[in-house]
């Protein structure tokens, strides 16, 4: 693992990429904290840091498009199967060069709240808990963006799908509102979402008959609970959205809370995305 850790990093920080993303990250934070703290007079860094969130949509999909992509596409993954590591070996050394990556940039990060409490009262506590978020929640999309990588060896294709899955999570509140409370509207959200993940199942295997019978059984499911307690889908997909949205995680710790359940979250969502994304390489592996 640490030899593909050394050979991603060294990847990123040996080429423009890894500059690109770190300079990005820092100026757009620099406006917002310009705008907010130092011209908007603000003491709280935090409400900066909330701002920042949309450039997820960018740096995300632009690091993780050529995690697993090229190598698909480039038939270097041979070499590393042929290796006596561990697929799983392989997935956690190429996540954790894409966070150290994220990392600095944070890390640069980290003295603004210190720099600002110098011309004013800044919680420092407050600033920290939110920058934690912060490394939380770009920690949980990058787990997501790599596994999407790991669906294709199209670089374009899952820059382009991670920036779709980023944006439908960003608006997963404001999605969750178009849906209708009724029951029958519940129904309907949660029978896409069934083939949605047989969608997915079918393309992670390449097996049309176990995607399909995924989201048969799933919608069988769904719908066995829907008619035994029908009252209680009225607005149980938005509630559950609401539960599951990464971003009012974040959002949590910039209002100051460190919010141990906001950490288990994220942490199950990493764990889970990268659970699936060897479990992708590792059906590519025999295929």
């Amino acid at each position: 693992m640490h030899s593909v850790y050394k050979k991603e990093l060294r990847s990123y920080l040996c080429n423009m990429q890894g500059a690109i993303f770190a300079a990005f990250l820092l100026l757009i934070t620099g406006i917002m904290t310009s705008l907010y703290n130092l011209k908007g007079l603000y003491p709280t860094f935090e409400i900066s840091l909330a701002e920042t969130g949309f450039i997820f949509l960018l740096i995300v999909p632009i690091l993780t498009m050529k995690i697993l992509a090229e190598e698909r596409h480039q038939r270097t993954d041979q070499l590393l199967y042929s290796l006596p590591l561990k697929v799983s070996s392989v997935v956690l050394g190429k996540y954790f060069a894409l966070l150290t990556v994220f990392l600095i940039p944070v890390a640069v990060m980290c003295f603004y709240p210190i720099i600002l409490s110098m011309y004013g009262e800044v919680s420092l506590i407050s600033a920290y808990s939110a920058i934690a978020g912060f490394v939380l929640l770009g920690a949980a999309l990058l787990a997501i963006g790599m596994f999407i990588s790991s669906l294709t060896e199209s670089q374009v294709i899952a820059a382009v799908i991670t920036f779709g899955a980023m944006l439908a999570i960003y608006l997963m509140n404001a999605i969750s509102s178009l849906i209708p409370s009724t029951a029958s509207g519940s129904l309907i959200a949660f029978s896409v979402c069934c083939v949605l993940v047989g969608l997915i199942v079918w393309f992670m295997l390449k097996d049309l008959w176990i995607g399909a019978t995924v989201a048969i059984a799933l919608e069988a499911i769904t719908l066995f609970f829907y008619f035994r307690f029908e009252e209680a889908f009225a607005g149980l997909f938005a509630k559950v959205l609401e539960k599951l949205s990464v971003f009012d995680r974040f959002y949590l710790f910039v209002d100051g809370v460190f919010d141990i359940g906001g950490v288990i979250y994220y942490l199950s969502v990493i764990v889970f995305c990268l659970f699936l994304c060897v479990q992708s390489v590792e059906k590519k592996r025999w295929s």
